[in-house]
Order: structure tokens, then C-alpha cells, then sequence
């Protein structure tokens, strides 16, 4: 909430921010010639910053349009700061700010849906980039083809007009499609978020929306698609926490203006890409970005150990009665936790990635910084979705190996402790790590352990909760519980692991009782 009177962020502020604290390059100076699908803190904190300085550092107009996919907040707060807004780095000793113009355009996708299509079509515009989440992409559980039974895909095929589609991947191919009709310049459409092989699965539901639309003329879009588009896969990385007001207070008061859209995040940032484009991009490079000809041991790297580890601790994490990553790494097993889940998994990551260790080395000094408030609920919403991503491969791997797999059967037992619903309670004694009974206030100002009444125990959403819930209801006994949850994850080749079975349920007592053992 917006407490100072002093003049919002915009062009015509500018001169009232310190010279070092402007952006780095002049916003009038840009054209759009990115199109982002995602206006939320993550592309703002990442994929913005590297555009900037790409521009900045090459003399090129690289700017982004970037695109609200369902709610306009930001889109609103965006256009009276002329898409101007601030990135807090927060180092363990002190925090950066600046503002950052590489963004010259806010748009809703249905409320501007003519233009985002008209900028699609756009020859100039030769990148789209999309930050919209695994459940975004509409692949059918499984498989990496597009769910065409979803409802919001189903009426998007059904839709009369263009104007009333609902989703991205129907939008990026009604605007690839106008983009062949309009002459076909190449253009490369690069997914930024966190699923193995991002590029050719947002490829293949691209052209499965297309290969199921009435269009009379799908099949030329198609075999444009196939020589003009490109897939690009690719590796994010930076921890980007939801803005509080106090970040709105502090931006305020390094900036000297009001910036109702602020964004921080941690000093740590990476980007790897596939070197595999159709036309002109940013040169990102010179900002650090990595270009390379496989992708995947970063991608597995990065999903198996950063994010593999960070919903391990979100869910042992909310067991234990913490709040945030770092509060985890405060515990006497968070560090633990990493180390030991990070060993276990790095026997299934191929060559020619990171080196494990140095990866695991950084990550803990991540975890451990204490003004990055990663709050547990967020990074452990949405796991039917992240989990199988995260954990599944190493534990199939491990397993078919015949190797222990100790820390993960600690974290799936903890994620299915998480599941259960709302209204399962706590055992009356539980503590938090520093002794607090749960029902203490920790520091967002929701009680420790209190249940949600809307959803799962922890506060957690998932889309799949209700039947994640019926399988605490249903089943016989605790082995059966894991048995029906992993099914429900479509995970029927664990289900059937008696071992593995036996041993995640065996450690849920001790978590039902707010007990981490390492």
C-alpha cells in the first residue's frame, strides 16, 4: 500500500534517482522486439536485467513487451510507471537497488489481444520468451503432449474468436499462426520455466493446439513451424521471494520515488540456453548468460539439486514449524539435508555439467541468506505438479540401481505428510525448531502449523488436493496412503516399490509430530 506522497516512478521522475540507480539504458531508446508471456517478479528479476544490459552493452534497442496472461494488476501499475520498476539485491550485508527500463510495454492478453497478436506477427519481434508456470504449458499428465481435455484448452478450440482465448499456449499459436500469414519471419519462443526439456515440450503443445484446431490452413502453419520456429531450451536460476510492503518502503526510500511494482531477489542469477536460434536475439552473453549445445546436465543439475532440495526443505521445513528457507538452514539438519539429498542424487546427473559439490557449496550459502524470506508455502504449492520433476528421475535411477535412497524417501514422505487436509490437525505438544509451540506467530503473521480451512495443512495449494486428501481418507493404513498418493502423482512404477513404500511411510510418525531425523 502505496503511504508516501512522493511522486511515482516514471520517465519523468528519472532525474530525481541517483545517476548510479538509473537504468542502463534510456527506455525511449527501445522497441519492442521481445514478446514476454508472464508479467510476474521472476521475468522482472531475470530475463528484464539480462535484456538491459544486453542493450546497454551492445548499442542494440532490445525491448520487451511483456504480457499478463490473466490478472492486470501489474499490467495497471506498469503504464502509470511507464513500465518502469526497481530490482533489490539483497546480500547477506547489505542490498542494492536500481530501476530497470528494458520493459516498453504492459499488456492483458485478453484485454489486448489484438495487439499481442499484431506483435507476434511482428518481423521485428524475433524472441518470445514465457514465464508461466509447469501447469501453464497444459501437458497431459504423464505425457508431454497437450491436454486437449483440459477445459481451458478445450474452449480455447472451441472459441469463435481469438479474442476469448483464455490460455498462452492458445495464444502463442493463434500468433505464430498470423506470423506465417503475414510472411513468416523466423522467431524463437523460448520457455523459462522450471520442467526438463522446457523448449520441446512447449513446442510440442504449441503444435498439438495447432494440429487440433479447425483451421483450414494447420498443416501449412505446421510445416512453417518446422523451419521457422525454434524451441530453444533453457535454464533459469534466481531466487525471487513475493514482494512485502517493506520491500515497497525500502525501495522507496533508496529511489526517492514510488515504485508500487518492486522486485527483489538474491545476488546469485543464471541463465543457460540452448544455442539453437531461428533469428536475431539479445546477446545475453554479455551480461553472462551461457549458450551451449545441450542444456540438459545444467537442467538436471539444476532441477534435481536447487530444486530438488528447495521442496525438500519447504516440506520438511512446514513439518518442523519454519516459515522460510533460511529459518530451515537455521535448524541443526537443514544444511544436512542439502548435503545429504545433493550426494545421493549426483550419481544420476550426466557429465558436462556443473561440479556437484562447488553447485551444493553454493547452494547452501544461498539457503542460509537470511534477507532472502523464501517462504516455505510458496516454493511447496503446486507439488503433484513439481515433485515428480524434482525427485522421480533420480529416485527411478537410484532405485533401479539398487542404491540407497535415504534423503529422498525422507522428502517424500515429507511432501506426503504435507497433503494431508486441512483439517487433520496437529498432535497437541508439538514445537517448532527453537522450542515455540505451534500456533506462535512466525513472521509473515500466520501461525506456526495453523491449517488453512481452504486447502492442505501447511497452507499449501495444489491442484490436485482433493484427491491428494481422499487418499488420507481412504486408505487402509500408511503404506496404502503413499501407495494412492503416488498414483495419483502417476507414479504407479514407484506405488509398486514395496521398499520404497515401506520406507517412506515408516518415517511419518515422527513428522506428524513436527520431528526431522537426519
Amino acid at each position: 500500500m502505496k503511504t508516501s506522497i512522493l511522486p511515482s516512478l516514471s520517465l519523468a521522475t528519472l532525474d530525481r534517482i541517483a545517476p548510479d540507480l538509473r537504468p542502463a539504458v534510456d527506455p525511449r531508446e527501445l522497441r519492442p522486439k521481445v514478446v514476454h508471456f508472464g508479467l510476474g517478479a521472476f521475468h522482472r528479476a531475470h530475463q528484464a536485467v539480462y535484456t538491459e544490459s544486453a542493450a546497454a552493452r551492445s548499442g542494440e534497442p532490445w525491448g520487451i513487451v511483456a504480457v499478463a496472461p490473466r490478472s492486470t494488476r501489474v499490467v495497471k501499475a506498469m503504464r502509470v510507471q511507464d513500465c518502469l520498476y526497481s530490482v533489490a539485491e539483497h546480500h547477506p550485508a547489505a542490498t542494492t537497488t536500481r530501476a530497470i527500463g528494458s520493459i516498453v510495454g504492459a499488456l492483458g492478453m485478453r484485454q489486448d489481444a489484438e495487439r499481442v497478436d499484431e506483435l507476434l506477427a511482428d518481423p521485428g519481434v524475433t524472441v518470445a520468451t514465457l514465464t508461466i508456470t509447469e501447469a501453464g504449458h497444459y501437458r497431459r499428465p504423464g505425457a508431454d503432449g497437450l491436454d486437449t481435455g483440459a477445459p481451458e484448452i478445450a474452449a480455447d478450440l472451441a472459441a469463435a474468436r481469438t479474442a476469448d482465448i483464455t490460455t498462452v499456449v492458445g495464444r502463442l499459436a493463434v500468433g505464430l499462426a498470423a506470423r506465417m500469414r503475414a510472411g513468416g519471419a523466423p522467431i524463437s519462443v523460448v520457455s523459462c520455466d522450471n520442467m526438463a526439456a522446457n523448449g520441446a515440450a512447449l513446442g510440442t503443445v504449441v503444435r498439438g493446439f495447432v494440429e487440433a484446431s479447425s483451421w483450414p490452413d494447420r498443416r501449412a502453419v505446421l510445416d512453417w513451424m518446422a523451419t521457422s520456429v525454434a524451441f530453444p531450451a533453457t535454464i533459469v536460476d534466481r531466487i525471487v521471494p513475493a514482494t512485502t510492503d517493506a520491500d515497497r518502503e525500502a525501495a522507496r526510500a533508496a529511489l526517492g520515488v514510488w515504485d508500487e511494482v518492486p522486485v527483489v531477489g538474491e545476488p546469485y542469477r543464471q541463465w543457460v540456453l540452448e544455442d539453437s536460434f531461428a533469428g536475431p536475439r539479445p546477446p545475453w552473453e554479455l551480461d553472462g548468460a551461457l549458450f551451449v549445445p545441450d542444456v540438459v546436465p545444467y537442467q538436471l543439475t539444476k532441477l534435481r539439486l536447487l530444486n530438488g532440495s528447495h521442496s525438500a526443505l519447504a516440506y520438511l521445513g512446514a513439518a518442523a514449524g519454519c516459515a522460510t528457507i533460511a529459518d530451515v538452514l537455521e535448524t541443526g539438519w537443514g544444511e544436512r539435508l542439502v548435503r545429504a539429498l545433493s550426494a545421493e542424487v549426483a550419481p544420476t546427473l550426466p557429465e558436462g555439467g556443473p561440479d556437484p559439490v562447488t553447485y551444493t557449496d553454493d547452494l547452501v550459502k544461498r539457503f542460509r541468506n537470511r534477507k532472502i524470506r523464501h517462504l516455505l508455502r510458496q516454493i511447496g504449492s503446486d507439488g503433484s505438479r513439481k515433485i515428480p520433476e524434482r525427485w522421480f528421475g533420480a529416485l527411478r535411477s537410484l532405485r533401479a540401481a539398487r542404491a540407497g535412497t535415504p534423503a529422498l524417501e525422507l522428502a517424500l514422505a515429507a511432501w506426503a505428510n504435507a497433503t494431508r487436509p486441512a483439517d487433520d490437525g496437529r498432535p497437541s505438544g508439538a514445537t517448532d525448531p527453537t522450542g515455540r509451540p505451534f500456533g506462535t506467530t512466525d513472521p509473515t503473521g500466520r501461525p506456526f502449523g495453523a491449517p488453512d480451512p481452504t486447502g492442505q495443512l501447511f497452507g499449501t495449494t495444489d491442484p490436485a488436493a482433493a484427491q491428494l486428501a481422499a487418499c488420507w481418507h481412504e486408505a487402509a493404513d500408511q503404506e496404502d496412503t503413499i501407495r494412492r498418493l503416488l498414483h495419483v502423482l502417476g507414479a504407479a512404477d514407484l506405488a509398486g516399490d514395496g521398499a520404497l513404500v515401506a520406507g517412506t511411510a515408516a518415517r511419518l510418525p515422527a513428522l506428524r509430530a513436527g520431528h526431522v531425523e537426519i
